[in-house]
């Protein structure tokens, strides 16, 4: 018992470490390559840490078993919102470039309501899942030509190439140390999620607490931790667009690559149906807590310390009616 709480010890050290990695990389990969840090949240970081999502489901599509592959992505993406968005702002009040306002966070919500369209006849095509995986790619090229474009500060102001200069100059000048520290960030991220997860769940195991429990807990926020400490040591070193863009890339990813790549390569029934089953109530939950970051956000551009606790709220509550439905 004592080696798995070393394990947990050791898991959350490489998350911290890892996270911390993937930050100072990604805010130095940004400025030198003249975008802002929100461009870098909303696609490498979100790729990045959404790799266990992509795995599980993968292998849970393959495997045959079809509501895991795409119960993992509508839990997680209801995780990082309701969770670790609101865990972040309660941490340190978050506050977002206007753009994600107007397109990121919209395309989110869009995305969730075609996989919903996808999924009303019980069954996520090939075909299906390659039209989602077509829209991850545009999506990033999109987000990256359109960043190039116009880099904002702030208050909303343009950087110079100076002044770009000088961001990279303070952080890493080097581009391959750049790519190296996002690289060994992702992996120390993953590899502590997968460590914490495992031992965590042979100690509640040990302690005789159910399967249906541990799943429900330690399972389902487990392929969320690498979002859930990047984007809280990027609120605390007020990286905030790293933050926010992590959690909504993220979102964007597992629904269009995530369930896109699974879909591709082996069809995904919804077993049960998809309205007997009742998953269409976790797919509007996912939808409605999508879209309360816009509706707390869209005047001031900030996730205070309040809207961060009614998001947990909302976590925990739905939590409760998981384990009430049984």
């Amino acid at each position: 018992m004592i080696w798995l709480f070393f394990l947990c010890i050791l898991g959350f050290l490489l998350l911290y470490f890892g996270a911390e990695s993937l930050v100072k990389g990604s805010s130095s990969l940004a400025a030198s390559l003249g975008v802002t840090p929100m461009v870098i949240g909303l696609t490498v970081v979100a790729f990045g840490t959404s790799m266990p999502e992509l795995v599980v489901s993968l292998v849970s599509a393959v495997q045959g078993k079809s509501m895991i592959a795409i119960g993992n992505v509508v839990g997680s993406n209801i995780c990082n919102i309701a969770l670790i968005l609101g865990l972040s702002a309660l941490f340190q009040p978050l506050t977002c470039n206007s753009s994600v306002m107007r397109r990121d966070i919209p395309i989110m919500l869009g995305v969730s309501l075609l996989l919903l369209f996808f999924s009303l006849n019980s069954m996520i095509s090939r075909l299906e899942g390659m039209i989602l995986f077509a829209g991850v790619v545009a999506y990033t090229f999109f987000s990256y030509f359109l960043a190039k474009r116009e880099v904002l500060t702030p208050l909303g102001g343009t950087l110079s190439e100076l002044d770009l200069n000088g961001i990279a100059t303070a952080g890493l000048s080097s581009r391959t140390k750049q790519i190296l520290m996002i690289l060994v960030g992702i992996f120390g991220v993953v590899a502590g999620a997968k460590i914490s997860v495992d031992a965590a769940v042979k100690i509640m195991a040990t302690l005789g607490v159910s399967e249906k429990l541990i799943g429900l807990t330690i399972v389902a926020v487990g392929t969320s931790l690498p979002e859930l400490a990047t984007s809280v040591v990027a609120a605390a070193k007020k990286e905030m667009d790293i933050s926010i863009g992590n959690l909504v890339g993220s979102n964007i990813f597992n629904l269009l690559c995530v369930i896109g790549i699974s879909a591709s390569i082996h069809p995904i029934p919804i077993s049960g149906g998809f309205v007997e089953s009742g998953l269409i109530v976790d797919y509007v939950v996912m939808l409605a807590i999508s879209f309360l970051p816009w509706l707390m956000m869209r005047k001031s551009l900030e996730m205070d310390r309040k809207g961060g606790a009614f998001l947990l709220v909302v976590y925990i509550t739905y939590m409760a009616y998981l384990i009430a439905k049984g």
